[in-house]
């Protein structure tokens, strides 16, 4: 059933599966034989690295961190803060950073800049969504699950205002949610 502030559904439950299912094959074939760490960049991303963690056919670590740019709005801030560090070294790792969502890109970019000096063996990103056309910052996703259009969505650890997150699917907010708010 579809939450009344969904306008439409872009990805059911079924898709997500098989394109994570896809994901996690091409991630496994590109590190055979290496031990990759996935970093989460909570919260959007937590259901997302799950299922793409269930799916890599490796031994893997995880790590998570809290980086922050949008707050309460539907618009990212530009300003970027680290509330969570990882927990483990990752000099001479092969990291992969799983992120929700790769919107303007002035989240990532911080963040690869931040990541880069701390001499990991090699970086990529794996997006679950990917939305190029507010992009303002230099970066590109290694791994995308989905390239969307300039909606704002939410679902399967999207959220809105910290609600949504429970959705099994993504689907794009009714303007009339946030407008009022914003």
């Amino acid at each position: 059933m579809i939450h009344p502030d969904v306008e439409r559904v872009l990805y059911t439950e079924d898709e997500l599966r098989s394109r994570i299912a896809e994901l996690g094959r091409q991630i496994t074939a590109d590190y055979a034989g290496r031990r990759p760490m996935l970093v989460s960049v909570l919260r959007g991303s937590y259901i997302f690295m799950a299922d793409l963690t269930r799916a890599i056919g490796l031994d893997v670590t995880v790590d998570f961190m809290v980086v922050s740019s949008y707050g309460a709005g539907t618009v990212s801030s530009g300003q970027v803060e680290i509330k969570k560090d990882l927990s483990d070294s990752i000099e001479g790792r092969d990291l992969i950073i799983v992120e929700d969502i790769l919107d303007s890109g002035n989240t990532l970019y911080y963040l690869m800049d931040v990541l880069r000096a701390r001499k990991p063996a090699s970086i990529r990103i794996c997006t679950l969504m990917d939305k190029p056309e507010r992009r303002t910052k230099p970066i590109t996703a290694d791994y995308v699950g989905f390239t969307i259009p300039d909606a704002f969505i939410v679902g399967y650890g999207l959220d809105y205002d910290e609600r949504y997150r429970n959705l099994p699917y993504v689907g794009v907010l009714r303007p009339s949610v946030y407008e009022s708010q914003d």
